[in-house]
């Protein structure tokens, strides 16, 4: 008989989770509520930002409960339903958790989404899902790079950075790298295309910022910050004037007691550049434009969106880490089943 497996949050962290930090547990397969429909989740979508969500602090979303599976985007297929508008066998979209089977209420923000349009339902999670988009719409509708225009991206190689370069280079921009180690840089240059690539291990801030100013002597008209901390703060003393800075994620950040914060926040003023706090979550209503978008620049050879797929349920938090440590090699997905 089928079980419910989960992936709870039993502490809160103190700095980098740890695995006394979450329980496994197995329990019923929950029924549809009324109106609502439960999904078998396939695949999951592991982020950073699922780090904060752990806190309880102050964000734009609220921390998730002790006690409660691990929140996750995730892709799968509608195992029960007492909807009108989602039937068994349906594939589906949305903002569920570490979990076998997820109950969905009826009025939320789950999609369906056809299959038959890409090689893995885990594209969903990736270059059509909330990390490609959220690349898609920060550059298009946020930064907006003009041809000939210099965009540096830390984080670079992440599932992030990796596409907001490639989506520069389509719009014309000349685009810096900032990644970790020297794999990573070859892979900015040789499979996504960047003009650039900056190694930022083992180098001070100061070390950092001049070869970030030899890489663009006139500074970077587009920040896409992924990062936060030492390199952000590298960052900051290379801005054009008149800069637009797309702040979207400060991964050096999340595990950190202290936060290292920027000291370097005053050249935003010196060159009247423009800080924008900036939430993929706006965009939701637009998701179906912007993945078709991508998808047609994949289809054209234009776009590469690599996954790490890492299997199985029961290896959660091994592959979640790899968040933290650089060890994945493309958009972090968890696969949890293959369907119904």
């Amino acid at each position: 008989m089928p079980v419910n497996r989960r992936f709870l949050l039993a502490h809160r962290p103190d700095g980098t989770p740890v695995p006394q930090d979450f329980s496994f547990v197995e329990q019923p397969v929950p029924a549809p509520p009324a109106g609502g429909f439960v999904v078998r989740n396939c695949y999951a979508s592991l982020d950073p930002a699922q780090r904060g969500w752990m806190d309880d602090a102050p964000s734009y979303m609220p921390p998730i409960p002790l006690g409660d599976p691990v929140r996750a985007s995730t892709v799968g297929v509608v195992a029960a339903s007492d909807s009108p508008d989602f039937a068994v066998g349906d594939w589906v979209v949305g903002l569920n958790a570490l979990e076998d089977y997820s109950v969905n209420e009826s009025g939320g923000f789950t999609m369906k989404v056809d299959p038959s349009l890409v090689d893995s339902p885990s594209r969903f999670l990736s270059a059509m899902g909330a990390v490609g988009l959220t690349a898609y719409f920060g550059l298009t509708d946020v930064a907006k790079p003009k041809p000939g225009e210099t965009l540096l991206v830390s984080g670079a190689a992440g599932a992030v950075g990796s596409a907001v370069g490639q989506i520069g280079k389509i719009m014309g921009a000349r685009v810096i790298g900032i990644a970790g180690g020297a794999e990573k840089c070859r892979r900015l240059i040789d499979d996504y295309g960047f003009d650039v690539a900056i190694d930022y291990k083992g180098k001070s801030v100061d070390q950092l910022a001049a070869e970030i100013r030899h890489a663009a002597p006139n500074g970077a008209d587009v920040v896409f910050e992924n990062v936060g901390g030492d390199v952000f703060d590298a960052e900051l003393m290379n801005l054009a004037k008149r800069a637009r800075i797309v702040l979207c994620g400060l991964i050096s950040e999340y595990n950190s007691p202290t936060k290292i914060g920027v000291r370097n926040l005053w050249q935003v003023l010196a060159q009247q550049a423009t800080l924008y706090g900036y939430l993929i979550m706006d965009y939701a209503p637009r998701f179906g434009e912007g993945g078709a978008v991508m998808a047609e620049w994949m289809a054209q050879g234009r776009l590469r969106i690599d996954e790490d797929v890492q299997d199985g349920l029961e290896n959660a938090y091994p592959a979640f880490m790899r968040l933290f440590s650089g060890a994945n090699t493309g958009k972090l997905v968890l696969k949890i089943s293959d369907g119904l």
